[in-house]
């Protein structure tokens, strides 16, 4: 057996491997996102929720928070001034819809501007401040997520033991308008959330994450939190180096309605990584390699395979059968995320169906489009983020850079 023998069995066996992992977390995102949890064991929880101008459904997202069928729980919305216009319609929403939900309390907060952590993290810390006595779970959510009415039960219900340090949710994007980057927007964000399931490696999502408070203030999270940039992910770091774990949450799969363009798709991409490198330099790396391996291992084998063909070589079918299985691999794999999706958000069919059609087809453009985004986050340390531009230093260190 040659060298490229050693090496064609080696990555067959790796696409095997990949394909039952992505049917393992396929069996457990279907399991578990419609599992009732009990009423009876749903402790006070407060749900902190950033935001920033006016997102897309910003006004039906809102609402969704104020549906909760959890009790007791509270809702704290935190702006950084009262110019914001996400100001004024939070009052608004608020006026009309709190005598009739379940919220026991609401407030509506204003934070200033931050100097020394994300504006984000700056806000969930004023936030924090203000949380009512008694709460036992502290719950972030973004504004652009519209969540359904048992979130925060399944957000909540995991926390009952004391193994489970964090438990995350996460987006999927359903395009507004379907141009290639919005799909292509999809289709990444979609790639990422196939990697959640039940094991060790999951980070939480500061999108849709929950924690108890007392171990928020156990783990120093506040004082962490001061001079960072990404709240999911030093949250993560914090819980695991605790010998907790982060559970992934299928009932807590957000729908996030949006619209892009390809360079803003650039912008948002490279920064996600880019956030990812430096708080979790070892999943940034796996999610390089592993990327790097879908696009050569499909590509670079299907030259060699045509190769090998044109000089009549040895081994020829084995050749050929490398790419042909990276290719039947990815494909399981695309299929398997969007079946899940669209059996988890069975009442969005219609707005669903483009993004669905678009990863199975293109799927071959969006990994090396996520080659693309991984790689151009390899350099540099300054991203923009909601108006603002930051300048990751370190882990725990960040700049908030002038305009």
């Amino acid at each position: 057996m040659n060298w490229y023998d050693c090496i064609a069995w080696t990555a067959i066996l790796a696409q095997v491997l990949f394909i039952y992992n992505a049917v393992r977390n396929y069996r457990y995102a279907l399991a578990k996102y419609q599992r009732p949890t009990p009423s009876a064991v749903r402790p006070r929880a407060a749900v902190i929720i950033p935001c920033k101008g006016l997102d897309a459904g910003f006004s039906a997202n809102i609402e969704s928070f104020f549906a909760q069928e959890h009790v007791p729980y509270s809702l704290l919305f935190v702006v950084q001034e009262e110019s914001d216009p996400a100001y004024a319609a939070l009052r608004e929403i608020a006026d009309r819809l709190q005598s009739t939900s379940n919220a026991l309390d609401v407030q509506i907060l204003i934070a200033g501007r931050s100097r020394h952590c994300s504006q984000k993290i700056h806000n969930l810390l004023h936030a924090i401040e203000h949380v009512p006595p008694g709460t036992e779970i502290l719950a972030f959510a973004d504004s652009d997520i519209c969540v359904n009415r048992d979130w925060l039960s399944h957000l909540t219900w995991p926390l009952r033991r004391s193994k489970h340090g964090a438990t995350t949710g996460y987006r999927w994007f359903i395009p507004i308008r379907n141009n290639l980057a919005t799909l292509g927007l999809s289709a990444v964000n979609a790639g990422v959330a196939q990697l959640l399931g039940n094991n060790r490696f999951n980070h939480a999502w500061g999108g849709s994450m929950a924690i108890r408070t007392r171990d928020f203030h156990r783990l120093n999270l506040p004082a962490l939190w001061r001079n960072t940039l990404s709240d999911d992910l030093s949250l993560s770091q914090a819980v695991k180096r605790a010998g907790m774990r982060v559970v992934f949450v299928p009932g807590c799969l957000t729908a996030s309605y949006e619209t892009t363009t390809w360079p803003k798709l650039y912008e948002f991409a490279r920064r996600q990584f880019l956030i990812t490198r430096v708080y979790a330099p070892a999943t940034w790396w796996l999610g390089f390699l592993s990327s790097l391996g879908s696009v050569v291992g499909l590509w670079g084998t299907a030259a060699l395979a045509g190769y090998a063909w044109s000089v009549d070589a040895e081994h020829r079918w084995l050749y050929t059968a490398v790419p042909a299985f990276f290719l039947i691999g990815q494909l399981i794999r695309v299929i398997l995320r969007q079946s899940m999706i669209v059996k988890v958000f069975h009442n969005r069919a219609a707005s669903v169906r483009p993004a669905v059609i678009a990863d199975i087809l293109g799927f071959w453009f969006w990994s090396l489009l996520q080659l693309v985004f991984i790689l151009s986050s390899a350099f540099g340390r300054t991203i923009r983020w909601r108006g603002i531009r930051y300048r990751l230093v370190s882990a725990t260190q960040t700049e908030v850079l002038a305009d």
